[in-house]
Order: C-alpha cells, then structure tokens, then sequence
C-alpha cells in the first residue's frame, strides 16, 4: 500500500534530515506513523460471507499524532459529552498566547501548554465566582497549530452559561449580547495569571526566561504589551451543536491527510484556510521545511490535551450534575456503556462497518492474521 499524507512526507524527508535535534518522542511518533497500515505492524485478511470479495487491512498505529486513528476516539468522546448537558446555554471559548512565547513552547512544551490550562481555568474559575457565586465547568482542548501548521498555542473550552451555588441552585450567568463575560476583562486576567505562573516557573528554575518578570511592575515587562486573544462567542444553535462542533477538535492533528495535496521529492503541497479572509489557499513548502514545521506540534509522552474542570471534572461531575438535573427537574440520562467501535460506527452512519463494499449484502469476516514483522518500537499501542 503506497503511503498517503504525513506518512510520505516521513517517508520521503526523514532521512535527509539532521536528528540531531529532534527529541526522542518526535523520533517514535515519526516511525510510528510511517508504519501505520503497513506490514510493519500486521493485519488480517477479511471476505464476504456473501460474494467472496477479499480485502487485505493492515492494523493501524493508534498514535494521538495520527491523522488515520482518532476518528473511533472522537465518536465516543461526542457521544459520552452529551450524557453530560444541561438545559442552558453553553459558550465556545478560545484563549491563545501571544507568539512571542512560542520559543518557550517549543522549549519547555508539558510546563508551558500546562500553565496554559491551569491558567486559562483560574481565569474561568474566578469569572465564575465573582459573576455568579458559583463553581463553573469547563471541557478545554489544546491544539498548537494555525492552519498552515505554524505554531500558534490555543485552547478551545466548551462552557455552561452558570454555575451551581454551594446550596446546589443553579445560577445563570447574566451573558451580555453575545459574550460570558466581557473579553477584554477576561484577556487581562489571563494574562496575568499565565505571567504570574511564568514567573514562578523561572523562579524554581524549571524554565529561564530571557526577561524576567517583575510581579510589582510586570505591566512594563514585553509580554504585557503583547494582545492576548480571547473569543467568547455564543453558540448560534443548540448546545448539541457545540458538543459536535467542539468533537471535530478533540483528538484532532496538526494537518490532516486530506490537505496533503502531492509529495515529491522536494516540496510538499498542501492547503490551508485564512480565516481572516475566508479564503483557501494551496502552498507548496520545501518537504524538510514541512516536516520541521509538523514535528513542532508533537506533544510530550503521557501529555492530557482534553481535559475536564470544577463540575465538568471527573472528581465532581456526578454528583454536580446529578444536583444540577435534581434543580432542573431533568431526568438522568441512562448510563451507556462504553460501546465498541463498530456499535458507535452503526449508531453515526446507520450501517455496519462490515457491511460488504462490493455487493451491499454480505459481511466481511476475518479469515487470515498476519503478524507484525519484527517487535520493536512498531507496537501497536495507544500513544
């Protein structure tokens, strides 16, 4: 099988570059994805019951950096996310940081993409009780990427409008037009609360900063004349349509196969959106230049980039939202069990994944096992 997107562009740039400087983790999630649906990690041999039509399939590598194996993830997480709504609005958010620390980023990625969450959760956290007396929640999503696979370090959050009160009443936030709450007091608090913790990050030595941060006079500090973006948009449809608009982020990748236009032997070509403009754009890049660019986004080992907080956090969310339904006289939701992939797959396409591709009728059924090649760093394993 000839390799398609990311994967030929490993295939064809990794060994004329330097590795000298890649990280170890850059280097396994590489080879992980250039073997990905290949005899490397090996397969099964599937037929139809009904017209014989045969289909060889290679076993993928369920790398998180992979754009092949985070479609099955990204049903299931959708699906358990609206067991978890509430009868009130519910707001998309985006908190980015200023390009001038992506240096840092690129540094120290697990210490800097973390002070990102926590202080995006402080800024929420605070919003909420001062506005409403009352603990908020919080789904967030960090991506590193803009569209043409820039670094560009954000945070999508899906957010309730309110919170629940100490006394379990649910308390609405009193949303002005089409804002939470207004996005230039919630830009300033963020920035603080980041250059607060980056100052502290310096101060224990875990990171050097080039310019350290005067907390009696950090309005001076460069940072602070930086424009730290907040989007706080209201959702112009049901809170279902932001659970499945913030789906498409979750387990999302720097670039998608689909946007690899061609891959030669010099350059990669690949499309991007402006969304300043609105308008789509196809660029070649120079193929090292492209790889460079993608390895920016590959996260550390064991790193969480979907995660949950106040009463939306695996700690508090069943007993939140179990006073939170009680206050809104809403019945609890049947607890699902976890599905399988293929019962997931029946459910959103309203067909069998083994439905036969040739005739419609018949199933295909495993009638071969192929085992991997050789052991090593190749198996298959959630990474």
């Amino acid at each position: 099988m000839k390799k398609q997107g990311i994967a030929e562009v490993i295939s064809q740039f990794r060994g004329r570059m330097d590795e000298t400087g890649f990280t170890s983790r850059q280097k396994t999630v590489m080879t992980h994805l250039s073997q990905c649906h290949t005899p490397v990690l090996g397969g099964r041999l599937k037929a139809c019951d009904h017209c014989g039509h045969a289909h060889l399939m290679w076993y993928s590598c369920r790398n998180s950096h992979c754009p092949q194996c985070t479609h099955s993830k990204r049903e299931r997480w959708i699906l358990s996310r609206k067991e978890d709504l509430l009868p009130v609005g519910y707001f998309h958010m985006v908190f980015t940081l200023p390009h001038d620390l992506n240096p840092l980023c690129l540094q120290h990625p697990g210490e800097i993409y973390n002070l990102l969450f926590q202080s995006v959760w402080k800024t929420m956290q605070a919003f909420g009780q001062k506005s409403l007396g009352a603990q908020t929640g919080m789904v967030a999503v960090l991506h590193t990427w803009g569209q043409n696979i820039s670094l560009h370090p954000h945070i999508h959050c899906l957010v309730p409008a309110g919170g629940l009160t100490p006394q379990g009443k649910w308390r609405r936030a009193k949303a002005k037009g089409k804002y939470l709450y207004p996005v230039k007091a919630l830009s300033k608090m963020f920035r603080g609360k980041f250059t607060d913790g980056l100052q502290k990050l310096h101060e224990r030595g875990t990171i050097k900063l080039d310019e350290p941060i005067d907390l009696s006079q950090k309005h001076l500090h460069p940072l602070y004349r930086r424009k730290w973006v907040v989007y706080a948009k209201k959702p112009v449809r049901g809170s279902e349509h932001v659970v499945e608009y913030l789906g498409r982020y979750v387990n999302r990748v720097a670039i998608a196969n689909s946007r690899i236009k061609k891959v030669d032997e010099k350059e990669v070509v690949f499309s991007w959106k402006d969304y300043r403009t609105g308008k789509q754009h196809v660029t070649p890049l120079n193929g090292k230049t492209f790889l460079r660019r993608w390895l920016m986004h590959v996260l550390p080992a064991g790193f969480v980039k979907v995660r949950h907080y106040g009463i939306l956090s695996c700690h508090n969310k069943k007993r939140a939202l179990h006073v939170a339904r009680q206050y809104f006289k809403q019945p609890s939701p049947e607890s699902s069990p976890k599905e399988p992939w293929y019962v997931i797959f029946e459910q959103r396409y309203g067909h069998s994944p083994f439905l036969c591709p040739e005739c419609k009728e018949g199933l295909m059924g495993v009638v071969e096992v192929y085992p991997p090649i050789r052991d090593g760093p190749q198996k298959r394993k959630a990474a």
